[in-house]
């Protein structure tokens, strides 16, 4: 999986490709030359079962970021799909949009950051791009708690008639 545009856009995307719909078009179960198991090789019978074992595992992981990503989540799993020697798809990686961008006020982007780095934690297996969306994100909150500080910080000076700013703290 890949993330594309994580601070340059409004919209996360952990990616690898594909969409749900043109694979169901493709899908083997309307294919007149559907291969039977009893068909292939015990080659091609090990290749199905680790394709039935990838798939069901990620369809897992990004069902994961979903349930835990709620209200950021802006749209449903994309997946990649190959097709095995029985002539059917399997997911072999999949896709979920993530609403990534900072909120007006730095307590709606705390709020907002830690549920990104939920989503992208929430699966057992986490990969490599899920810690670097968490990463992102636990810094995007960590700036968003600087800024909270600062307005803080400001609203206690004036209310004391104090003009001191953090630097000079």
């Amino acid at each position: 999986m890949r993330v594309s545009g994580f601070l340059d856009s409004s919209y996360l995307r952990v990616s690898n490709y594909e969409n749900l719909e043109s694979a169901k078009k493709d899908d083997s179960n309307n294919n007149p030359s559907k291969t039977k198991l009893d068909d292939l090789t015990t080659s091609q019978k090990a290749q199905v079962a680790k394709l039935q074992s990838i798939d069901q595992k990620v369809k897992a992981h990004e069902s994961a970021h979903i349930n835990a990503g709620g209200s950021i989540v802006k749209g449903g799993a994309n997946f990649t799909y190959e097709k095995g020697p029985d002539n059917k798809l399997y997911a072999v990686a999949g896709e979920v949009p993530i609403d990534a961008s900072p909120e007006d006020k730095p307590e709606k982007t705390i709020a907002k950051m830690q549920q990104v780095r939920a989503a992208a934690l929430a699966p057992a297996d986490p990969s490599g791009t899920d810690y670097k969306v968490a990463s992102t994100a636990t810094l995007l909150e960590m700036k968003a708690r600087v800024e909270l500080a600062k307005e803080q910080t400001e609203k206690l000076t004036q209310k004391n008639g104090y003009t001191a700013t953090l630097e000079d703290q």
